[in-house]
């Protein structure tokens, strides 16, 4: 009998718990706000907020203040140094190295034991739990994971405490059986180095029978870049023949997926897209004819939701879950047990359904262009990149966007800098589809275009091949959970990169 027929039985009682998603979502949510306030009480944070006086939505609301990282930051400074039962009960070993905020290079996620088992470990099992009901005849166990993780560092002088991606964290302190049906080996999958790590990735997985792959696209397509190279096949299943799914998360797979497209080209390949971050693992894209996301609703996070317009406002007010509507873009808070106590994450969501509830993450509150009244997200710009490339037959390795305020000839555009790893024959035609796909799916964008008034049409600057690899590396960022940022109302990194790229 197949393996995977052995192991997929294991996976039956969870299966029929997460039918609660369907049935009975605002149920699980209560019962996590309620667990999240009991452990709250034992902590620091807790006495300081009056969690003793708590018994329901709205007291939690009421004493608990909206956060950002640098809420909290002090918190979680003291808790790195070995401090406990501070934001979360007793000490908080790992922490999740994060992109930047304006004031620090790195923010620092704390990631209890609850978190990792709750939240982390959970959904990663749960994706697989999907996976394995949405796909009865997988041999999924009957061969090995290629899992792309980060690196690690010690935390401090804090004995056992390690800082760094999420993704070797987790690597760190997976169950050893999970090891058996893992590559590459431990010790490559942490390196640092990630031009040594692909190398080396891709030599000691050759051989292997892979059936599935994990990871950020952009990473992993350079991994799976490097194998073809090393085997000198044309394609990933000459070399895997074997391999039936990318569970795939980190950043937005529509630039990438006609690259993997070419280079997988079977037609059992499977891919499935995940929503887990440094702060948490949060949906699950449940149905693979539904590119929307399950949010998961009981793994030790509760969600709350400010409208995107209401976002930086003194008087903004933050919404549960019940009370959300369809198709508005929110930005996502969240309370963990991790101790982030009313988090803004920085990500965008749009619910797409109610019950169950799922969404599709359209960006990030501070990825987004509104320099002239546009309000240019990056979900629009996903689809008029895609709208083009399908139009030109062109392909889009990486992009960055940003306004150019008032040239010398007094104009006003937006300025796109475009890797592609396929050119399209006629440049300005590629940008033409991309100003015209904008402004059929973004009235603001279309007003201010309007006979060229206020905006004028977009500009496509072809970078150099490997600019942004370079870029990245430059600024040590080369790999892991780091990733290329899409859409800004400041010409920082574009002037960065456009200097790079002469």
């Amino acid at each position: 009998m197949s393996l995977t027929k052995i192991a997929s039985k294991l996976f039956l009682p969870r299966q029929k718990e997460l039918i609660k998603h369907y049935t009975a979502p605002d149920e699980l949510q209560h019962s996590v706000l309620k667990y999240l306030i009991l452990k709250g009480k034992e902590t620091e944070y807790g006495r300081n907020h009056m969690f003793d006086s708590m018994d329901d939505y709205d007291s939690f609301a009421k004493n608990i203040p909206i956060n950002t990282y640098e809420e909290l930051k002090g918190d979680i400074d003291r808790m790195r140094h070995g401090e406990q039962n501070v934001l979360w009960p007793g000490l908080v070993k790992w922490y999740a190295k994060s992109s930047g905020t304006t004031n620090d290079k790195s923010k620092f996620i704390p990631v209890s034991n609850a978190g990792l088992h709750n939240i982390h470990y959970k959904g990663g099992a749960d994706v697989v739990a999907f996976y394995l009901r949405n796909n009865p005849n997988s041999r999924l166990f009957d061969g090995k994971s290629l899992i792309l993780g980060g690196s690690h560092s010690p935390n401090y002088n804090v004995e056992g405490s390690l800082v760094g991606d999420l993704s070797a964290i987790l690597i760190e302190n997976i169950n050893p059986i999970v090891n058996l049906f893992r590559v590459p080996r431990k010790r490559t999958a942490l390196l640092s180095d990630f031009e040594l790590k692909r190398d080396r990735i891709a030599h000691e997985c050759l051989k292997s029978n892979v059936t599935n792959i994990s990871g950020v696209p952009s990473w992993m397509l350079s991994v799976l870049v490097r194998v073809l190279e090393i085997s000198g096949k044309k394609h990933i299943e000459d070399v895997w023949p074997n391999l039936e799914v990318f569970f795939h998360g980190g950043i937005a797979f529509t630039p990438y997926r006609k690259q993997y497209e070419e280079i997988i080209t079977s037609p059992k390949m499977h891919y499935m897209e995940t929503y887990n971050a440094s702060e948490g693992f949060f949906g699950i894209q449940d149905d693979p004819k539904d590119k929307s996301m399950l949010l998961m609703l009981d793994y030790g996070v509760f969600y709350e939701f400010i409208p995107l317009e209401d976002v930086g406002k003194p008087d903004a007010v933050a919404i549960p879950l019940s009370a959300v509507e369809l198709n508005k873009n929110y930005a996502m808070v969240i309370t963990t047990s991790c101790g982030l106590w009313r988090y803004m994450i920085g990500d965008t969501v749009t619910f797409t359904s109610k019950k169950p509830y799922k969404f599709i993450i359209t960006g990030r509150t501070k990825s987004f262009i509104n320099a002239f009244g546009e309000e240019l997200i990056q979900d629009n710009a996903e689809q008029g990149l895609a709208y083009a490339c399908d139009q030109t037959g062109a392909q889009v390795l990486e992009y960055t966007a940003a306004p150019v305020y008032m040239d010398e000839n007094a104009k006003c555009r937006h300025q796109w800098l475009i890797e592609f790893s396929k050119e399209p024959d006629d440049l300005q035609r590629f940008s033409d589809l991309l100003d015209r796909r904008l402004q059929e799916i973004n009235s603001d964008y279309e007003a201010k275009r309007f006979h060229d008034v206020t905006l004028q049409h977009l500009e496509v600057v072809k970078a150099r091949t490997g600019l942004f690899n370079d870029w990245m590396k430059a600024k040590g960022k080369l790999g892991g959970q780091h990733k290329v940022p899409r859409l800004s109302n400041s010409r920082k990194n574009m002037d960065e990169l456009l200097e790079m790229n002469h």
